[in-house]
């Protein structure tokens, strides 16, 4: 669809109200909902194939009701017909269900789950405490931020002694 023989009710950004997020209408509707924090490339693939949306349309040439369809969607995906494991919070810890969680939540539950880490401390909160890589990359010659090496690490030693 050209940018030319856009439908009358074309909208250049979509809100979607329940999930307080805006999306750029020009987008084709699964890039579109990537922009979503919390939702990625392959679930929105998902979310376009159960709501039975054409994937080439923009997002801002959807009806009102596919729209009102797909925010449904994300908001419950398991009963939806979108299987558990691409949910991205399994077996969440306090209320032992599958959960998809989108914007602000997300920020929210991350950084609690990482306090908590941080609270028992497990191995992956004893690294996210320290700065230190996470998940096994190599350190001996990667991630190394904020520190002063080599040369000019000697002029500083020299220009101390000499005040």
């Amino acid at each position: 669809m050209s940018l030319t023989t856009r439908p009358s009710n074309f909208r250049e950004k979509v809100f979607f109200r329940k999930l307080r997020s805006q999306v750029d209408g020009n987008a084709k509707i699964e890039y579109g909902l990537t922009q979503i924090r919390g939702i990625g490339r392959r679930f929105a693939q998902a979310i376009v194939r159960v709501a039975k949306i054409d994937p080439d349309l923009r997002v801002g040439a959807i009806p009102e009701k596919d729209l009102n369809r797909i925010e449904e969607i994300i908001i419950d995906p398991i009963t939806n017909g979108i299987p558990a494991w691409m949910v991205n919070r399994k077996k969440d810890l306090v209320t032992g269900e599958n959960l998809h969680i989108i914007g602000n939540r997300l920020e929210l539950s991350v950084r609690r789950d990482i306090d908590r880490m941080k609270r028992i401390r497990s191995y992956k909160g004893v690294r996210h405490h320290r700065g230190l890589k996470v998940r096994g990359q190599r350190t001996k010659s990667t991630g190394r931020h904020g520190l002063v090496v080599g040369v000019i690490r000697k002029k500083l030693k020299s220009q101390k002694q000499g005040e």
